[in-house]
């Protein structure tokens, strides 16, 4: 039996805080989240810039830097040979006109993925989240509710991962903070909760649907057959959609998620990428792989456990708290 949990009619008011401790703590905008969040990268980065003037020595160190944060082969070493190049014919000389000279280079890699994700004239506009176990998938949904509904748009969810009970009770606790509706089924087929999340988006003239999945490694190659099923049913209930399918990826797993992306991929063509986790990573870098080898659009990164810790990627502002010289602490959570 499937199971439509509706959103409150009233929920709870915050109780406000103190004056005094409400100005001890302060909120910190997103780029200052997003740089204490990266903190371990940039510290790692910069300091190979603090130490001496450019020369050949200072170079291979930056490249061994870069490797260790994950960035990859082959997009470190495009950004070590255009240093290279700048360095000898523009005759760089401090670490403060390298620094300058890699973030120029480590934009212009990483803005191609740069792509908001922009809700289309389909209504409801169906998203499909994919990932493994532990990605973060159900908290970036719950997260993305917030989001869409922030731009004035209707969310209604859908709890497709029927395997795994506290997801669908993770999802439903998402769907109350947002105030919104939760399609769920205990067990049975999650290709007929994302049918059935459809047909009651259209009844409620609901703006976007999200389908939860659950979460496989991309090597059991059956149960990445059952997320391929949800798609295709996805696509009977709605012959245009899924308009969106987000893989969400766990940033500190480094250089496995481009195996992951190129899985998930294969069985149900990922159009748009979520990165999780990066607060307190020191494989901050794995974007810059990823741009390098298997670019997809990068929708939304996140760096907390915040409702407002999931924003949409910027190439400029990502690079500046990857390359910040005055980070401080970090942030925990997804």
């Amino acid at each position: 039996m499937f199971s439509f949990f509706k959103k409150s009619e009233t929920p709870a008011e915050p109780v406000a805080a103190p004056v005094a401790a409400q100005e001890e703590k302060a909120p910190r905008s997103w780029l200052e989240r997003l740089k204490a969040g990266l903190s371990r990268t940039s510290a790692s980065i910069g300091d190979v810039f603090s130490r001496r003037k450019i020369d050949d020595e200072l170079l291979e160190e930056l490249e061994a830097t870069l490797l260790m944060a994950d960035c990859g082969v082959d997009a470190t070493l495009t950004l070590l040979a255009e240093l290279r190049r700048r360095w000898k014919h523009e005759k760089l000389e401090t670490g403060d006109q390298l620094r300058a000279a890699l973030a120029e280079g480590l934009t212009k890699l990483l803005t191609p993925l740069q792509q908001p994700l922009v809700l289309s004239e389909h209504k409801p506009y169906i998203i499909m989240l994919v990932g493994v176990n532990g990605a973060g998938k159900t908290t970036s949904i719950g997260k993305l509710a917030n989001h869409f509904q922030q731009q004035g748009k209707s969310v209604l969810l859908a709890a497709g991962d029927t395997f795994r009970a506290a997801a669908r009770e993770q999802l439903i606790e998402w769907g109350d903070r947002n105030n919104v509706s939760v399609i769920a089924q205990e067990g049975g087929d999650p290709a007929a909760v994302a049918f059935d999340a459809i047909s009651a988006a259209r009844a409620r003239n609901i703006d976007v649907v999200m389908v939860d999945t659950a979460g496989r490694l991309p090597t059991q190659m059956h149960l990445m057959d059952e997320i391929a099923k949800v798609r295709r049913v996805v696509s009977k209930a709605e012959p245009s959609g899924p308009h969106e399918v987000l893989l969400v990826l766990d940033g500190n797993v480094g250089q496995n998620a481009l195996a992951q992306l190129k899985a998930f991929d294969k069985a149900v063509g990922v159009t748009g990428l979520i990165v999780t986790k990066l607060d307190g990573t020191a494989k901050g870098g794995v974007i810059a792989a990823i741009a390098r080898t298997h670019p997809k659009p990068l929708r939304f990164i996140g760096v907390g456990e915040g409702i407002e810790d999931l924003q949409p990627f910027v190439a400029m502002e990502y690079v500046d708290a990857l390359l910040s010289t005055g980070n401080s602490g970090s942030a925990e959570g997804v």
